[in-house]
């Protein structure tokens, strides 16, 4: 064994008929463990020829406990003596590096990652992630497989009651296995697991957070926060508006919104946005959009496309009301911001 893994996790989960798992619900993720608890689950991986994907059993999980124990990690030695107690597979999950997760508890351990603050968006690899994971019936009942649907709810009908289907998707809502401290959510079920939430966000009524997205708080989330997008701290986000996440066009620019940024109403951005910008409400700017840039006496000084502004801060993206031109005002003056865009560094 190597030093240096990425992340440990002790989980319980569900799985269908099959043996295969649905999901998996890891209640203290660790990034970066320690040696100690390394050597005592390599202990037990070897002795037990366990992997990532294997439910352990109730004697493979007393050796795991056993040997935290003796390692002085009680934490993650309490957490195996409690699952112990379930009829619930169990597993134990260790990354020895920042792989692409090849197996459902893996890409779940990454996501709880995530939503517990341990690394930010773009802090692991994701890659093959929808791979890796199936699509589920969210339920009253839990995780259930598609295939397994018709039968479970009959059964329920048979009882004398109604299997709750909330949602079918690949990630359930971040709220059913971590709610992060200081935050504010209005309707759980727009959060996914693998949302990072700062201390100090609010996310209202139709805000949307995605996996691998989110904010460093505080801020105001009335918008949509796509895969992949992080919103600085200070920003706010107005009703209906969108940022454009790197699954949904935005390629390989990457899009973020910078520090005390404003996003307006049905707004949107397809290019990283600097610090203290604003788009005015129901402008959407895209990378090719043609932007007119103005010097401080409201005069247009050249056209630019709006990729050219990326990153770049104290920006306000307007509309003419007059011609419907895209314009762009800042707090420097035009001709010093043409200069920088011509720049060869």
């Amino acid at each position: 064994m190597t030093n240096g893994a990425f992340a440990f996790g002790l989980g319980v989960g569900t799985c269908n008929a099959k043996g295969d798992w649905l999901e998996v619900y890891f209640p203290h993720p660790v990034f970066n463990p320690a040696q100690a608890l390394l050597t005592a689950v390599d202990k037990c991986h070897r002795e037990n020829s366990h992997d990532n994907n294997r439910a352990l059993s109730r004697e493979q999980l007393a050796a795991l406990q056993a040997a935290l124990a003796a390692a002085g990690d009680n934490e993650q030695a309490q957490i195996a003596a409690q699952l112990q107690t379930t009829s619930r597979p169990v597993v134990a999950v260790l990354l020895q590096g920042d792989k692409p997760p090849a197996s459902v508890p893996e890409a779940y351990l990454k996501l709880h990652l995530l939503s517990h603050r341990l690394v930010k968006p773009h802090g692991t690899n994701l890659e093959g992630l929808f791979g890796a994971l199936p699509n589920v019936a969210w339920t009253s009942e839990g995780a259930i497989d598609l295939e397994e649907l018709p039968a479970r709810q009959f059964a329920a009908r048979l009882r004398g009651e109604v299997l709750e289907v909330s949602c079918v998707d690949k990630f359930p809502k971040m709220t059913n296995y971590v709610v992060p401290s200081g935050v504010r959510i209005a309707h759980t079920a727009r959060v996914r697991l693998g949302a990072y939430l700062g201390a100090g966000t609010t996310i209202m009524h139709e805000g949307f957070v995605n996996f691998n997205a989110g904010t460093a708080g505080p801020g105001m989330i009335e918008g949509r926060i796509s895969a992949g997008v992080m919103v600085g701290s200070g920003s706010d986000l107005g009703g209906g508006c969108s940022t454009i996440g790197t699954l949904s066009g935005g390629g390989n620019i990457v899009i973020s919104v910078g520090e005390k940024c404003l996003i307006g109403a049905n707004a949107g951005i397809g290019i990283p946005l600097g610090d203290r910008c604003t788009v005015e409400a129901g402008l959407f700017v895209t990378a090719g959009t043609k932007v007119t840039l103005l010097d401080e006496d409201g005069m247009p000084v050249e056209t630019a496309k709006a990729r050219d502004l990326a990153g770049k801060s104290d920006l306000l993206f307007r509309r003419n009301s007059t011609t419907g031109a895209v314009e762009c005002l800042t707090n420097r003056s035009a001709v010093e911001l043409n200069k920088e865009l011509h720049a060869h560094n």
